[in-house]
């Protein structure tokens, strides 16, 4: 049986190792990808990897909630792994919908400068 303090260590050891993978993936695909895709893959991976669920009713420690519904669908069915999947959908429609909102404002391709522009403003003859 896990101690309060172990519980705590696991946690943290997990969460940090996911915070690593997700800094690591934003490193490698974010210098081969367009910057969209590569905040939509770093958002989708820490939904995955940060989002907890409850590994059974009545049980008040969580886990790792991709962990917790692969093992539900994996020894128990689909319908066992309902209350895992539930909390993964909703961070991965939150992740998408951050993505899309990041794009629209601050991720903004920037348009080209009209030819003759040199961006310095009309100078006075």
């Amino acid at each position: 049986m896990l101690t309060e303090s172990s519980y705590l260590t696991a946690i943290y050891a997990y969460c940090g190792a996911a915070v690593l993978i997700a800094l690591l993936l934003a490193w490698w695909v974010g210098r081969r990808w367009a910057n969209f895709w590569t905040i939509l893959l770093v958002l989708l991976a820490a939904a995955l990897l940060l989002t907890p669920a409850y590994p059974q009713p009545g049980v008040e420690t969580m886990a790792p909630a991709l962990i917790v519904a692969a093992f539900e669908l994996l020894l128990n069915g689909p319908e066992a792994a309902q209350h895992a999947l539930k909390p993964l959908s909703v961070a991965c429609g939150l992740a998408l919908v951050l993505a899309v909102l990041l794009r629209l404002t601050l991720l903004r391709p920037r348009k080209p400068a009209p030819a003759g522009d040199t961006g310095e403003g009309a100078e006075a003859h």
